[in-house]
């Protein structure tokens, strides 16, 4: 059942994405001007997607660095303020 499911996503996704193809470039072929604008605000779009998520997860992993590497171990509360900050970003 679960690989029918598996299967068929991939082939929806796959379609979907040829379909939004077709429809971006019928769209750039009317509108010559608009081509840089489109592919300047997908670059930035695709490079923030991957740069977002990094940023908000690099947050957390300073605090655990810090108390991880503490010298007296004492620093247990800085762990537990990781772990808080990371269930407000998920």
């Amino acid at each position: 059942m679960i690989k029918c499911k598996l299967a068929l996503f991939f082939i929806l996704t796959f379609l979907l994405l040829i379909l939004f193809l077709y429809y971006i470039t019928c769209f750039c072929g009317i509108y010559i001007n608009t081509q840089y604008h489109l592919i300047k605000d997908s670059i930035i779009s695709f490079g923030l997607a991957l740069i977002y998520p990094l940023g908000l997860l690099f947050i957390p992993g300073i605090f655990r660095l810090i108390s991880l590497y503490a010298k007296n171990k004492d620093k247990e509360y800085i762990y537990k303020f990781s772990q808080f900050i990371q269930e407000l970003i998920n």
